[in-house]
Protein backbone atom coordinates (compact mmCIF):
# COMPACT_ATOMS: atom_id res chain seq x y z
CA UNK A 1 0.00 0.00 0.00
CA UNK A 2 1.59 3.28 -1.10
CA UNK A 3 -0.37 5.68 1.09
CA UNK A 4 -1.57 5.33 4.63
CA UNK A 5 -5.21 5.35 5.58
CA UNK A 6 -4.38 6.77 9.03
CA UNK A 7 -4.60 10.57 9.01
CA UNK A 8 -3.79 11.86 12.49
CA UNK A 9 -3.50 10.99 16.16
CA UNK A 10 -6.89 11.78 17.71
CA UNK A 11 -6.42 11.14 21.46
CA UNK A 12 -4.47 9.50 24.27
CA UNK A 13 -6.12 7.78 27.24
CA UNK A 14 -4.56 8.36 30.66
CA UNK A 15 -5.56 6.34 33.74
CA UNK A 16 -6.28 8.43 36.81
CA UNK A 17 -7.28 7.44 40.34
CA UNK A 18 -9.44 10.48 41.18
CA UNK A 19 -11.20 11.93 38.14
CA UNK A 20 -12.32 15.19 39.76
CA UNK A 21 -8.85 15.92 41.16
CA UNK A 22 -7.24 15.08 37.81
CA UNK A 23 -9.57 17.28 35.77
CA UNK A 24 -8.83 20.17 38.12
CA UNK A 25 -5.07 19.49 38.01
CA UNK A 26 -4.81 19.23 34.21
CA UNK A 27 -6.90 22.37 33.70
CA UNK A 28 -5.28 24.48 36.46
CA UNK A 29 -1.64 23.46 36.07
CA UNK A 30 -1.30 22.47 32.41
CA UNK A 31 -3.88 24.75 30.79
CA UNK A 32 -6.17 22.06 29.38
CA UNK A 33 -9.83 22.89 28.77
CA UNK A 34 -12.60 20.48 29.70
CA UNK A 35 -14.45 19.43 26.56
CA UNK A 36 -16.68 16.61 27.84
CA UNK A 37 -17.22 14.67 31.03
CA UNK A 38 -19.05 11.54 32.13
CA UNK A 39 -18.99 9.63 35.41
CA UNK A 40 -15.87 7.64 34.46
CA UNK A 41 -13.95 9.82 32.00
CA UNK A 42 -13.19 13.37 31.02
CA UNK A 43 -12.00 14.69 27.67
CA UNK A 44 -9.57 17.60 27.97
CA UNK A 45 -7.77 19.51 25.24
CA UNK A 46 -5.05 22.04 24.57
CA UNK A 47 -5.16 24.62 21.76
CA UNK A 48 -3.67 22.05 19.39
CA UNK A 49 -2.70 18.43 19.32
CA UNK A 50 -4.56 15.28 20.27
CA UNK A 51 -7.19 15.14 22.98
CA UNK A 52 -6.33 13.67 26.37
CA UNK A 53 -8.95 11.39 27.86
CA UNK A 54 -8.67 10.96 31.61
CA UNK A 55 -10.15 7.60 32.57
CA UNK A 56 -11.02 6.63 36.15
CA UNK A 57 -8.96 3.48 36.64
CA UNK A 58 -7.70 1.09 39.30
CA UNK A 59 -5.34 2.49 41.94
CA UNK A 60 -2.39 0.56 40.49
CA UNK A 61 -2.88 1.79 36.89
CA UNK A 62 -0.34 4.21 35.43
CA UNK A 63 0.13 5.81 32.02
CA UNK A 64 3.85 5.02 31.89
CA UNK A 65 5.93 1.87 31.62
CA UNK A 66 9.30 0.57 32.76
CA UNK A 67 12.50 -0.23 30.88
CA UNK A 68 15.22 -2.03 32.85
CA UNK A 69 13.34 -1.21 36.04
CA UNK A 70 13.19 2.54 35.31
CA UNK A 71 9.87 4.29 34.66
CA UNK A 72 9.50 5.84 31.21
CA UNK A 73 6.94 8.46 30.18
CA UNK A 74 4.29 7.96 27.49
CA UNK A 75 3.15 11.57 26.99
CA UNK A 76 5.35 14.61 26.36
CA UNK A 77 4.51 18.29 26.05
CA UNK A 78 6.39 21.27 24.61
CA UNK A 79 6.91 24.73 26.08
CA UNK A 80 8.49 27.95 24.90
CA UNK A 81 10.00 28.69 28.35
CA UNK A 82 11.12 25.50 30.04
CA UNK A 83 13.04 27.25 32.83
CA UNK A 84 10.01 29.27 33.89
CA UNK A 85 7.72 26.23 33.68
CA UNK A 86 10.10 24.12 35.78
CA UNK A 87 10.28 26.84 38.45
CA UNK A 88 6.52 27.36 38.36
CA UNK A 89 5.81 23.64 38.80
CA UNK A 90 8.18 23.50 41.78
CA UNK A 91 6.51 26.55 43.36
CA UNK A 92 3.10 24.88 42.90
CA UNK A 93 4.29 21.74 44.68
CA UNK A 94 4.18 19.53 41.59
CA UNK A 95 6.61 16.62 41.79
CA UNK A 96 9.31 17.42 39.21
CA UNK A 97 12.65 15.86 38.38
CA UNK A 98 15.71 17.98 37.75
CA UNK A 99 16.19 19.59 34.35
CA UNK A 100 18.29 17.57 31.92
CA UNK A 101 19.98 18.41 28.65
CA UNK A 102 20.52 16.21 25.62
CA UNK A 103 22.40 17.82 22.70
CA UNK A 104 21.05 21.29 23.52
CA UNK A 105 17.57 19.92 24.11
CA UNK A 106 16.28 20.72 27.64
CA UNK A 107 13.64 18.54 29.28
CA UNK A 108 12.31 17.37 32.63
CA UNK A 109 9.86 14.84 33.96
CA UNK A 110 6.96 15.56 36.26
CA UNK A 111 4.08 13.62 37.78
CA UNK A 112 0.33 14.17 37.89
CA UNK A 113 -1.70 13.49 41.07
CA UNK A 114 -2.23 9.85 40.02
CA UNK A 115 1.52 9.27 39.69
CA UNK A 116 1.64 9.29 35.89
CA UNK A 117 5.10 10.24 34.65
CA UNK A 118 5.05 13.00 32.01
CA UNK A 119 7.74 14.96 30.19
CA UNK A 120 8.07 18.50 28.89
CA UNK A 121 10.78 19.77 26.55
CA UNK A 122 11.72 22.91 24.72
Amino acid sequence: MNQTLIQEMHYFRMPVTDLEESVNWYTEHLGFHLKHRTENLAVVELQSGPLLILVKADQSSRGHFTVNGQSEFSVAFTTSDIQQLHSSFKEQGIQVDEMKEDNGHLYFHFFDPSGNKLQVHN
